[in-house]
């Protein structure tokens, strides 16, 4: 918030303060980072991928980083760590099962079915973009989903989305931040949102029938 004064100069009332503040810590953090190098590389991208929900928008650190690290390497230790990070979803919704009650047995065993047709790409698509993870993950844990089945897709776009961060330093900051940058709190309603409307179409559509009318095709 700013205000003019009477001389027509413009004075800070709150900004200045916070952002010096936020500037001063995000530039510790990153000196801190330097110093781990692919093993902070590794830790941040794990710590803002164990967030479920909320943003933690570790991937402009990786972008920031790729200027001063190996792309190729830089992305190896972030795409483990996010890969690894994502899967707090994963057991989340995994310890979420058995509040789960046997009415919905076989429509989840139908749409574990679905999964293994169409799970690896829409995993693979979801690490690599934007979109958010955890509407993807905390479900295929709820639906007990082979563990391998959804990591190996889930690395291969976390790896691919920090080489592509990696190799993106020489590029404006701002274009990385517009691409994969964390959307805040709109984004954390919006992801809400969604989470719950994925939920109420698991149990609300009779996923067994429609699999039995296409495998009757």
């Amino acid at each position: 918030m700013r205000h003019t004064d009477c001389d027509g100069t413009s004075a800070s009332l709150i900004d200045s303060p916070n952002e010096r503040i936020g500037s001063r810590l995000l530039e510790e953090l990153f000196a801190f980072l330097q110093q781990l190098g692919y093993l902070g590389a590794f830790l941040i991208s794990l710590i803002g991928a164990l967030s479920v929900i909320l943003p933690i928008p570790y991937t402009l650190v990786i972008y920031a980083m790729g200027a001063f690290f190996d792309p190729f390497l830089l992305a190896i230790a972030a795409g483990l760590g996010s890969a690894a990070g994502e899967f707090s979803g994963y057991m989340l919704g995994y310890a979420g099962k058995r509040l789960v009650g046997s009415k919905y047995e076989r429509r989840m065993t139908a749409i574990v079915r679905v999964f293994d047709r169409y799970g690896p790409i829409a995993i693979f698509l979801f690490a690599l973009t934007p979109l958010p993870d955890d509407l993807l993950f905390i479900p295929l844990g709820l639906l007990r989903y082979s563990f391998l089945k959804a990591f190996i897709p889930c690395l291969i776009g976390k790896f691919a989305m920090c080489l592509i961060l990696a190799y993106s330093g020489h590029f404006s900051f701002e274009a990385a931040r517009l691409l994969y940058g964390e959307a805040g709190w709109a984004g954390v309603l919006l992801t809400t949102v969604c989470l719950i409307l994925i939920f109420a179409a698991f149990f609300a559509i009779k996923w067994e029938r429609i699999l039995g009318s296409s495998d009757n095709v």
